[in-house]
């Protein structure tokens, strides 16, 4: 994963999480607080601290911070002990990890700052493939982690509706031929080129009708596309929007910025920086490139929506691209290009190696997506679970992909296994799925037995699982901050681990209303974390599977 302007930030103000709380108490104490963290090994402790680790002496240092930490010790820390030379571990009190664990996460409707995401990104003319699938679930999850963490955010989609593969496309009706064609034959090179011109001029009625229709029909295909992934986008800007928005503005900067050359406008990255190119802006017939049409879509945006942040996830393959861009951005939209954020991430690939749709041989989300529903009906058949039910088929293989892709950093590719994706038993998204299933089934044989949950006296079971729910915000905010989903994803698992081992340990419905209370809250507030997390990553939460 690339940022071009570094880290996402959000507003701490919002609310504290546990960790900022420890860190205000260790400034407020010490003067200084190290580094803060959850304990890996629940045994130490919740939250560990290697401030003592930069004195002359970590030992000492560490016993006089202790003693000094001790007599003004805040309410939700019960114990405090050395861990090592340096190390200082904090034990959480039980109702300050049930408070932790019950509170909601960020305001979502503060709207500290305006965000807008722009992600998927499909070209009508083209297939859906499976490197949008992966832009699209990538996309999607920091969106919803931005969101959740106070801010108002826009889901964007940026589509090329205008350029030579809609040239190619239209020169016989199929896009794979066409960029065939192009490649090895010269007449029919100068055809489509021809093309292109008719498309950007509309000075051909007949051509332009076929156009209209026919991304109209590739939208219409991508509209479907969307309602299966869960996607509702707030706005769609198109090449044939941004084109012209962007090519007065490189006209406008000729001999300032950008340089005339063998009848094209250029931007002279190399000149600027020596890891730039040197990137062609306006072609030799006058028409904009994808790099003027970018600079386009920065305008676009900011009239649609007066975003504080512009947050664009694409493919590693642009990375180069984008940075010139941006770069060139810095000179004439300067006042945008500060808000501009790019991510990128991985491809997908499944075993038979990268997708190319030129070759013809283009792996499309409607292909895979069809596949892993498939061998999920199997599983769930050969399983008897949910009636054979194919509406949440389809539901079960969306969340297995999704989580297949947010499983790794956004920045590494992924062999996608579908064998192992609809796995019920070990990580994957059917097992988060079923064991919310699972936990919302207690929850309603619950009911059944009349057992009041706001009855029950003070919970102090399952103390493990507890300590990993009051991690949430945390997990949440840290995933945010660095635009790294897979946070989330493996706190999710996390803790469904520790949830099914104490389901497995313990009878959670016993003829003690007050017992079964107790264990049924907590399993409440694991199903609500669970959904809250699975919802950020636009990952179905069934109620039963």
């Amino acid at each position: 994963m690339t940022s071009s302007r570094g880290a996402f930030c959000y507003d701490e103000s919002v609310k504290e999480t546990t960790l900022k709380q420890v860190k205000n108490w260790l400034k407020r104490e010490l003067g200084e607080t190290g580094a803060v963290s959850f304990a890996e090994n629940l045994n130490f402790g919740d939250i560990a601290t290697n401030v003592a680790l930069s004195q002359s002496n970590p030992q000492k240092a560490a016993r006089d911070f202790v003693e000094k930490l001790s007599a003004n010790k805040p309410d939700f820390i019960s114990e405090i002990s050395i861990a090592g030379p340096g190390f200082i571990n904090f034990s959480l009190s039980d109702e300050f990890l049930i408070s932790s664990a019950k509170t909601k996460p960020f305001d979502i409707s503060k709207g500290l700052e305006k965000v807008i995401v722009e992600y998927t990104d499909p070209n009508p003319f083209k297939e859906f493939h499976i490197g949008h699938l992966m832009s699209n679930a990538i996309g999607e999850a920091i969106a919803g982690l931005i969101e959740a963490t106070g801010m108002e955010v826009k889901r964007a989609c940026y589509q090329g509706d205008v350029g030579m593969h809609a040239a190619k496309a239209l020169w016989k009706g199929d896009y794979a031929l066409g960029a065939k064609a192009f490649d090895e034959d010269e007449r029919a090179k100068v055809e489509i080129q021809e093309i292109n011109k008719k498309i950007y001029n509309q000075s051909d009625p007949e051509l332009n009708s076929r156009y209209q229709e026919g991304k109209k029909k590739s939208l219409e295909e991508f509209e479907k596309i969307y309602k299966k992934l869960g996607t509702k986008f707030d706005y769609f800007f198109f090449e044939s929007e941004s084109g012209p928005i962007g090519l007065e503005i490189v006209k406008k900067n000729v001999g300032k910025v950008f340089t005339e050359s063998d009848e094209a406008v250029i931007y002279e990255g190399k000149e600027r920086d020596l890891k730039l190119h040197t990137r062609v802006f306006i072609t030799k017939e006058g028409l904009p490139t994808y790099e003027a049409k970018e600079l386009g879509l920065f305008k676009l945006k900011s009239q649609k929506f007066n975003y504080d942040k512009s947050v664009v996830i694409t493919g590693n393959e642009v990375n180069d691209y984008f940075k010139v861009v941006l770069k060139a951005a810095e000179e004439v939209l300067p006042e945008l290009s500060g808000k501009t954020f790019h991510i990128s991430h991985g491809m997908m690939r499944l075993p038979s190696g990268k997708m190319s749709s030129r070759r013809g041989d283009v792996v499309t989300a409607e292909f895979l997506i069809n596949e892993v529903k498939q061998a999920a009906l199997k599983v769930m058949e050969k399983s008897g679970r949910a009636g054979i039910d194919k509406n949440l088929a389809e539901k079960v293989a969306v969340g297995a992909i999704k989580f297949s892709i947010l499983r790794q950093h956004p920045g590494k590719d992924i062999i996608f296994d579908i064998n192992k994706s609809i796995s019920f038993e070990g990580d994957s998204g059917p097992y988060l799925m079923y064991t919310h299933a699972r936990a919302n089934s207690l929850l309603e044989k619950g009911k059944e037995e009349r057992i009041e949950l706001e009855k029950a006296q003070q919970i102090f079971g399952a103390k493990n699982l507890l300590r990993l729910l009051s991690r949430f915000e945390d997990t949440v905010s840290r995933a945010a901050e660095e635009y790294s989903p897979n946070f989330l994803v493996e706190y999710l698992l996390e803790i469904c681990g520790a949830f099914n081992s104490w389901y497995a340990s313990e009878q959670m419905i016993t003829e003690d209303k007050n017992a079964s209370a107790q264990k049924l809250a907590i399993v409440k507030i694991f199903q609500e974390i669970l959904a809250r997390g699975l919802h950020i990553l636009a990952i179905a939460a069934p109620e039963r599977m």
